[in-house]
């Protein structure tokens, strides 16, 4: 496989570009970055600082990635930013990178989808499998898990965390925690019990579907409060991985989570 680099690219002769990449007309790659195999920067794409791109990840017009966070605590520490492989980021998205006091990386794992003007902010934590719709953005810090879906123009909390396989309705506005598998929805968002669309479409059995299901019922629509819930969750509930995933999510929460 051969690497096309457009004439009007500037690619600092220090940068790391793997085979077979393809980077495209009046897009800047820093000294600092590493394009790993079969990456494609479409044109006006701006990729800087400590930056490795995964093999596969696929990048349109106008992206931003790896430059410094807005974070005015920020002094030009040297920080970094992961990107894995197969990743489809698209037009003007921006990916910030990390700062000494969130841990100096922003990292997102593979197969994700970020759609166009979707922004990831310094020192967050994505997974993989998830979807970022149109101009959904993450604040500074936050973690969310494998498969989770975030709607159009949805904000994101500093330090929440979404979990495996939430569905984020689109404007929504997230302060807590959200929880696994769940639907959440609105400004201040709320939730609305299981996704049960999202756990059928990945394969649940109807047993792990009745359990979860049963979890959140007395979790939102008991008069028992978070901690008295999750005790009768505990003993009405036993062997589901996906019901003990709810469970630990919800008790290591420190931000406590939407309900």
């Amino acid at each position: 496989m051969s690497t096309f680099i457009h004439p009007t690219a500037l690619v600092d002769k220090d940068a790391r570009i793997g085979e077979g990449c393809y980077i495209g007309p009046f897009s800047t790659v820093g000294a600092e970055v590493t394009l790993e195999e079969g990456v494609r920067l479409e044109s006006h794409v701006v990729v800087d600082g400590r930056t490795n791109v995964g093999k596969g990840t696929h990048v349109f017009p106008f992206v931003s990635i790896g430059l410094a966070p807005q974070d005015l605590k920020y002094a030009n520490e040297p920080t970094s930013t992961e990107i894995g492989e197969r990743n489809q980021i698209r037009e003007f998205v921006t990916i910030h990178r990390g700062t000494a006091g969130g841990g100096g990386i922003t990292r997102i794992g593979n197969d994700n989808l970020l759609m166009a003007q979707a922004h990831v902010a310094h020192d967050c934590q994505l997974g993989s499998g998830i979807i970022m719709a149109n101009a959904a953005t993450l604040a500074g810090h936050v973690e969310v898990a494998d498969r989770a879906s975030i709607g159009a123009y949805s904000g994101v909390h500093q330090f929440c965390r979404i979990g495996l396989e939430a569905f984020i309705g689109g404007y929504s506005v997230v302060v807590k925690d959200a929880m696994p598998f769940a639907t959440i929805q609105g400004n201040h968002a709320k939730c609305f019990g299981l996704n049960r669309v999202g756990a059928k479409r990945r394969g649940y059995s109807p047993e792990t579907i009745q359990a979860l299901n049963h979890a959140f019922r007395l979790l939102l629509n008991s008069k028992l409060n978070t901690s008295q819930a999750i005790e009768r969750i505990r003993a009405e509930i036993a062997h589901s991985p996906e019901v003990d995933l709810l469970v630990e999510f919800i008790s290591t929460s420190t931000r406590g989570v939407v309900k």
